[in-house]
């Protein structure tokens, strides 16, 4: 993404409007005025020794809540989970040092799927900065690459400002992480604050508004063609232009594809969604991009995992490319007809243009043609002969295969029993892509994943997140073994602080989808992805439900589909956090499946 200039630019750049004095006060007060100024409810905190003075003044706040993760890195996927699900900014803080290194894998993932963060670091005093002192890191340097702005304060009389800056630049435009390095120092001096109402950088411009020209162009494109797609991912949820999409859909009659982290933008359940598209996306969509005439790519950057051999995706198509970020332009596909907007902006002024100037072309013939893709490969399982004669089998189902549950069906189970209304949060692996193929999303900010960065561990920290955000809700986490073990201490949130969030583990023992990846292309020769106990293959290892339970969360394991709905229906009615640990078999691959840097023609679909 396009950054503005990582040091705080001088008092000429930017303009603010009416101050508000307040009383002399420490630093560490300021900052947590601030931020109850921004409306934080919640922060997800780790005290070290360069943030007690922070982590006292939080003590005397009658408006935020300060949620202790039992790791950093739980700490920030959690905020990342509650921004994800709220579209506001995500607060989280650390010390120095280890604590603030600990946060930069989830500031990165927030950067990749544009999630708006603020991370809060404690620093060293400013005398002991650049000397090597006791946890001392240089947090500014270190994520620069990874940040969308960051300040390191020298002046507590800047911590209004800052905070100020920090809030707006994470929220507007395309949305980012801000990383805030606060010295002890600072945090202990005293001066009398003045909060801005606002702020105004110059050079920062995040109100992209699309060209009227352009838009007329995008209608008379429509009106020619004869096989559109609509391909839109994670800027339709951010900018709020879920209900703007529906209404040029329905107008315009053209099938809608998501990225990953588009998922939500369009209802699944619409007779003209296809999905989602990419490696382990829906055949039928990607089929339907490689035959479109015309793909209008809106809120996407043509990530690798969506197009494969970049230079063939849609290849004899028009492609026009909507986003508010001009460093996304042509960066990774070439397009015909390039739009830097907003894309609500753009998507509101296209219904007004196409309130007056309907399109008159129908798109019955291509319809059917992807009625005949939907029916050629829809999203399904079946009990193959490979898991009947798997280990899994004869190592727990006594033989009786037939008992054996496959991981799509849990999810498609779970779809049924919340009425496809819950918030789903996820790990990375097999269990992500499972969880986003049987499970139909009908709303923005249901689904909760790590999109760019594949983060595993985010699962639970975020579903924590979510469920801070919304306590009404039901929230689950579904998660591999692999995955699930990475925060697992997270678990330690959830009962302290009553965050009833659920987690189901998909349990195959492996690292599932680099298993199914040495299947493909190593001739499944074992690359230390075996996560069971190799001395006692019969035993599922770790046992989770001791592990839970040590946490004081109530779990079940379930090891046969006689039991799966009444343990579901458990975990589902339970008002405190769970976990349903499942047996499933490893032998399942994650289909349709096209390998990295290939195309739909290289598309494995059984």
């Amino acid at each position: 993404m396009s950054k503005i200039a990582k040091k705080p630019a001088g008092k000429a750049t930017r303009k603010t409007s009416r101050r508000e004095v307040g009383p002399a006060m420490m630093g560490s007060d300021i900052l947590v005025k601030c931020l109850e100024r921004e409306g934080v409810e919640a922060i997800f905190a780790y005290p070290g020794g360069a943030s007690m003075e922070i982590h006292q003044s939080l003590t005397r706040s009658k408006q935020i809540h300060t949620y202790l993760p039992r790791h950093e890195q739980g700490g920030v996927f959690a905020a990342e989970g509650y921004a994800k699900v709220t579209g506001k900014a995500g607060v989280c803080m650390t010390t120095s040092g280890p604590g603030a290194t600990n946060l930069v894998t989830g500031i990165a993932d927030a950067f990749m799927d544009s999630v708006p963060l603020i991370a809060i670091t404690g620093q060293v005093p400013q005398t002991m900065i650049g000397k090597g002192a006791f946890q001392e890191t240089d947090m500014f340097g270190m994520t620069l690459p990874v940040v969308k702005h960051s300040y390191l304060v020298t002046d507590v009389n800047d911590i209004p400002r800052v905070v100020k800056e920090a809030f707006h630049i994470a929220q507007t435009g395309r949305p980012g992480p801000v990383v805030i390095d606060l010295p002890k120092s600072v945090q202990q001096s005293r001066t009398q604050p003045v909060f801005p109402d606002s702020v105004n950088l110059r050079g920062y411009d995040p109100e992209k508004r699309a060209d009227e020209v352009a838009l007329h162009e995008i209608v008379g494109l429509i009106e020619k063609s004869e096989r559109p797609v609509l391909y839109v991912g994670g800027g339709i949820i951010t900018s709020g232009a879920a209900a703007e999409l529906r209404r040029f859909v329905e107008a315009t009659g053209i099938p809608v594809t998501t990225t990953l982290m588009g998922i939500g933008a369009f209802p699944e359940t619409h007779p003209l969604s296809l999905r989602w598209l990419g490696m382990h996306g829906a055949a039928f969509a990607n089929w339907a991009v490689a035959e479109a005439d015309l793909l209008l790519a809106f809120g996407v950057r043509f990530d690798d995992r969506v197009t494969g051999k970049v230079e063939k995706f849609c290849e004899h198509g028009t492609i026009v490319h909507i986003d508010i970020d001009a460093s996304e332009i042509n960066k990774n596909r070439k397009v015909h007809l390039p739009i830097i907007s907003d894309i609500r902006h753009a998507l509101h002024r296209l219904n007004a243009i196409l309130a007056e100037r309907p399109v008159q072309r129908k798109f019955n013939a291509w319809h059917g043609r992807i009625a005949d893709f939907k029916a050629k490969a829809p999203f399904a399982w079946q009990l193959t002969d490979e898991v009947l004669r798997s280990q899994h089998v004869r190592d727990h189902m006594g033989g009786d295969a037939g008992e054996v549950i496959l991981p799509q069906e849990a999810i498609a189970l779970l779809h049924e029993l919340t009425g496809g209304d819950a918030i789903i949060a996820t790990g990375v692996g097999q269990h992500q892509m499972w969880s986003a193929q049987f499970y139909k999303f009908s709303q923005p900010r249901q689904f909760v994943t790590s999109g760019g960065l594949g983060a595993m561990g985010f699962g639970y920290p975020s579903a924590l997140g979510a469920k801070v955000a919304f306590p009404d809700r039901q929230v689950v986490d579904i998660d591999g073994d692999g995955s699930f073990l990475m925060n697992i201490q997270e678990l330690g949130t959830a009962h302290i602080e009553g965050i009833a969030a659920k987690a189901m583990i998909l349990n195959n023992q492996h690292l599932g989808m680099v298993m199914q990846w040495e299947d493909r292309f190593y001739q499944g020769n074992r690359g230390h992805t075996y996560l069971g106990d190799p001395k006692n293959a019969r035993q599922i290892y770790p046992d989770f439900v001791t592990i839970a339970r040590g946490f004081g969360v109530p779990s079940e394991r379930v090891m046969y589909k006689k039991d799966l709905r009444a343990a579901m229906e458990r975990m589902l009615e339970s008002s405190q956090p769970y976990v349903l640990d499942i047996a499933t078999p490893y032998t399942e691959h994650v289909l349709p499946f096209i390998p990295a840097g290939r195309t739909v023609s290289d598309m494995i679909i059984e």
